[in-house]
């Protein structure tokens, strides 16, 4: 009975989704003919925040903060490249609401041809590559990269690349911490229990709360980028058994960060 009262929540929770993406979406599309830039930008978090906000109304998913100081560190900060934790598509939509600076999205570009939401995604000026080309790909990034951080905004970069199944870990690329050292911007881990309640290609969500661990800011300077991202990832694997012991019954040893491939979303 518990199993059908989640589904049928998920199922009102996505139709609400699905209702409102297409307005806001077409709006996005027809407003962008006019203004681009930061305006834009709002206009699709805006949707993304509500979405998060309706997650919690009929799903019950609602969401905790942790290291908020770390944050108000990194707000200051010359230039920033967000390293999280990779669970779900919660952290997906949720991170534009959270961080306290315009974030520069690093994805995959396939995710542009999905009706109405990838239309007004390519209506913003995010990092989208195609990981089949990987030498170009990275030349995007870099370029792309330093140019949204010169104006304010922070580079946004799942390190696994995919979303990893609750209690494990994919491997971490260091293609964000490549990065770091190459503009010498700082790395801001984040670990987050998004799978706890919207488990990985799930369509029911579960009610509870996800944590959202910030990390201490690191500087890149002097550093090597795999060096820098098993910090990164030793950290976050850390914190992900303290927020969620249970779904770590063992220990497991952390894997290297060797490959250099632009992580996506």
């Amino acid at each position: 009975m518990q199993r059908f009262w989640w589904s049928l929540r998920s199922a009102a929770f996505f139709l609400w989704m699905a209702i409102t993406v297409v307005p806001w979406a077409s709006a996005v599309v027809l407003v962008s003919i006019f203004v681009r830039g930061d305006r834009i930008y709002w206009m699709c978090a805006g949707w993304l925040t509500m979405s998060i906000s309706a997650a919690r109304v009929i799903c019950g998913v609602r969401h905790r903060m942790h290291g908020l100081d770390n944050l108000a560190q990194a707000n200051v900060a010359p230039a920033v490249i967000v390293l999280p934790k990779h669970q779900s598509t919660w952290e997906t939509f949720a991170f534009p609401g959270l961080m306290p600076h315009p974030l520069a999205y690093v994805f995959k570009r396939e995710l542009l041809y999905i009706p109405f939401f990838g239309w007004a995604m390519a209506r913003m000026d995010m990092i989208h590559i195609d990981r089949a080309r990987r030498s170009e790909a990275w030349r995007r990034v870099a370029e792309q990269g330093a140019r949204h951080m010169s104006h304010g905004a922070w580079v946004i970069m799942f390190p696994e690349g995919t979303r990893a199944e609750r209690g494990s870990q994919e491997d971490y690329k260091s293609g964000g911490t490549r990065l770091a050292v190459t503009t010498g911007a700082a790395v801001l881990p984040i670990a987050v229990t998004s799978a706890r309640c919207w488990p990985r290609k799930s369509l029911v969500l579960r009610p509870g709360i996800v944590d959202v661990s910030i990390g201490p800011l690191i500087p890149s300077t002097g550093r090597r980028p795999d060096e820098l991202m098993r910090e990164v990832e030793t950290w976050i694997e850390a914190e992900m058994r303290r927020l969620d012991p249970e779904a770590y019954p063992t220990a497991a040893a952390l894997p290297s960060a060797a490959s250099d491939t632009p992580p996506t979303a």
